[in-house]
């Protein structure tokens, strides 16, 4: 019986661990990732994404009221877990970590769904394997492979699938499959989606939406003896459109566009040698290059990501331990497209870690550990675009280091009731910069270097607290925590360079979970309360404020204020062949106290107190299996034609004198979804 996705996250997924999907059951057994850190542990399967037809991150994630997605516009959106931006969050695809911004108007985690088999989300700071700089926490996506598709004694294969949507284009994918040999498998895939420009609830155009995405991904995966598993993957996405100069802001009607194309080209391979309880080696290597080209003044920027991570698991008994050393390099250059760079950084972090699990009782386990990470950061080049003379005699340079520790606990009370307490430290230094303003203090004359010696990383204390019931068909938890982000660096404030640290951002608030199953009914509740407010450092302001909420766009890149957000579903299992399913989504009102760095730069006159109204979607979905190889998928998103902007894309700025155009853009209206997939 098919489970919904926040129903199919708890049961899988307790307070203390969620579950990481692998192909041998020793590594589910030894991957109990993040005791630390786990109010929010939710994993999503393939089901999940398919019965909405998920067409970008916001449907992925649509029913979990904790993580959200902003931006509206697919090349625009950004995701947030508990108010914190995807840069606080190691976000890895196969394990390849997703870094770094092309363009802070745009988002910088692309993926297409149809190739998604789980994602994993760890809300906070976690354990020591989370990775470097996850300081909100960690998101997994994992890929399909050859194995995702055959079944039984099956040699080869191959599913089409066309999809259309009302709102407004269509999809068509065709994926190829097979046994290479009885131990070696390898998996094709091609999706191409054109996209007309989507209309809001009050059937208005959303312009610059219209794109044209195209994708290819191969992988070969097998098991190299009894013992070693290897798997290699190459994948290519290339998107195309005419986007607006902030594609991440709402585009009145007759305003420009300008041709724009974002590439990504990632190669990974992961490595498994499973020797015995003591040697269990797990290996990823990875490089990406990804370019957004586009804007006003035909911008081009580039990342090139290189990386590894490799570690051992030793098992002692009632003990395992997990020990490795993973180390990444960006490398960001930028400038116009018919020119050569003018400005690059480089930065990489070179991490060491380890972590512990032990079952002190039967009822107790404890996780504790530690990671080391050196992070090193280097201006290369920053060329005054008028005069070809360099910007500064000395590019600047940074080195830092820090030690984070963790540890946690998960006590089972009795047969239903379950506690989960968690510590967690994380650090991250100064990453490369925003590909489009790495030249920004051109404009106005500074010659701060980039970072000074005052410029120190940030670090981040995570704790919380979860108790969890469970009872035959009923699971419920509720969760608090607090996580305090010290020394935030940013750009755009007065200080010694251009980059400061410029105070101590908090995220605190609570959430639970309830779900029931009831013969062939599922039924779910999942609520999320937020706040996340920075404390400024003294004199960053010419008034001194004890706190500020944060906003997604005088913060661009930190985080996102958003309302209460709860969401209701229902799936129904009619027989073996249809599944149907419901969800509502409501998000409270909200109003936060804004522009204050616009006050103390002249640029308006008066705080201003931004509403974010709420709002309420129903979405509906069925699956029916016509044959054994032939189903259709019909799925209805924003049912009642609902016009909202959501909380986490830019607010709406437009009442205050100068700021008509900062406002974010409208979602989709109405969005019937039809596909029809065929297995041969």
């Amino acid at each position: 019986m098919k489970k919904s996705v926040l129903f199919a996250a708890m049961c899988a997924a307790t307070a203390n661990t969620y579950a990481q999907t692998e192909q041998t059951e020793k590594e589910n057994k030894i991957e109990r990732v993040a005791v630390v850190g786990s109010a929010t542990n939710l994993s999503i399967t393939k089901q999940d994404i398919e019965s909405l037809q998920a067409n970008d991150l916001e449907d992925i994630f649509r029913k979990s009221p904790s993580v959200s997605v902003g931006g509206s516009v697919g090349v625009a959106q950004k995701i947030y877990v508990r108010g914190l931006e995807d840069a606080y969050l190691n976000v890895t695809v196969d394990g390849a970590q997703q870094t770094s911004t092309l363009f802070h108007h745009i988002g910088r985690v692309t993926l297409d769904p149809d190739l998604l088999k789980q994602i994993d989300v760890q809300a906070g700071a976690g354990e020591a394997t989370s990775g470097p700089g996850a300081i909100g926490g960690a998101i997994r996506f994992k890929t399909k492979d050859a194995s995702d598709f055959l079944t039984g004694d099956e040699q080869a294969g191959g599913r089409l699938k066309a999809s259309y949507f009302s709102n407004d284009g269509h999809r068509y994918s065709a994926t190829g499959y097979g046994r290479l040999t009885e131990n070696w498998g390898v998996l094709g895939y091609f999706s191409t989606i054109d996209r007309d420009n989507m209309e809001d609830g009050d059937g208005n155009t959303i312009y610059g939406t219209a794109a044209d995405q195209d994708l290819v991904f191969l992988k070969t995966s097998g098991m190299l003896t009894n013992k070693q598993y290897l798997s290699v993957s190459f994948e290519k996405r290339d998107e195309k459109g005419q986007f607006s100069a902030r594609p991440n802001w709402y585009v009145a009607e007759g305003s420009p566009l300008y041709d724009s194309e974002a590439e990504r080209e990632t190669w990974v391979a992961n490595y498994r040698y499973d020797h015995s309880n003591l040697v269990y080696i797990q290996a990823t290597a990875y490089q990406t290059s990804s370019s957004f080209i586009g804007g006003r003044f035909a911008w081009l920027a580039d990342i090139d990501t290189h990386g590894f991570d490799i570690r051992n698991t030793s098992e002692f008994g009632a003990h395992s331990l997990i020990y490795g050393i993973d180390y990444r390099n960006d490398k960001v250059e930028s400038g116009p497209a018919d020119g050569s760079p003018e400005n690059s950084e480089e930065g990489s972090v070179l991490g060491l870690y380890i972590q512990a699990h032990s079952d002190i009782t039967d009822q107790l386990l404890l996780s504790y550990g530690m990671r080391f990470d050196d992070y090193d950061f280097q201006q290369n080049i920053l060329i005054d675009e008028y005069y070809g003379d360099p910007v500064t005699d000395s590019p600047a340079g940074l080195n830092d280091s820090e030690v984070s520790f963790n540890l946690g606990l998960d006590y089972r009370i009795n047969e239903q009731w379950k506690l989960a307490l968690g510590f967690a430290e994380a650090a991250r230094g100064k990453e490369i910069g925003d590909g489009f303003t790495l030249d920004e203090y051109l404009y106005d004359g500074s010659d701060a270097p980039v970072v000074s010696a005052d410029v120190v990383p940030e670090t981040v204390v995570n704790v919380e607290a979860a108790i969890e019931y469970r009872l035959k068909g009923l699971h419920a938890r509720a969760s608090v925590f607090r996580s305090k982000i010290n020394d935030v660096l940013f750009t755009g404030f007065e200080g010694s360079s251009i980059y400061n640290n410029i105070g101590d951002l908090s995220t605190e608030g609570f959430e639970f979970d309830v779900a029931y199953q009831w013969g062939s009914f599922d039924f779910l509740v999942g609520y999320s309360h937020t706040d996340t407010e920075l404390a400024p450092r003294d004199g960053i302001y010419s008034v001194d404020y004890d706190k500020i909420d944060i906003n997604g766009y005088e913060f661009v890149g930190l985080g996102n204020s958003r309302g209460d957000s709860l969401v209701l579903g229902m799936d129904y299992t009619l027989n073996s062949d249809i599944n149907m399913g419901v969800n509502i989504t409501h998000v409270n009102e909200l109003t936060i106290k804004t522009l204050h760095q616009a006050v103390d730069k002249g640029w308006t006159d008066s705080i201003y107190d931004l509403k974010k109204p709420n709002y309420t979607t129903v979405d509906v979905y069925a699956d029916w299996t016509l044959t054994a190889d032939l189903q259709l998928n019909i799925a209805v998103t924003n049912l009642f034609d609902k016009l909202y902007i959501d909380h986490s894309s830019v607010g709406d700025y437009s009442a205050v004198d100068g700021f008509d155009g900062v406002r974010g853009p409208y979602e989709a209206g109405r969005d019937i979804r039809v596909s029809v997939t065929y297995d041969f």
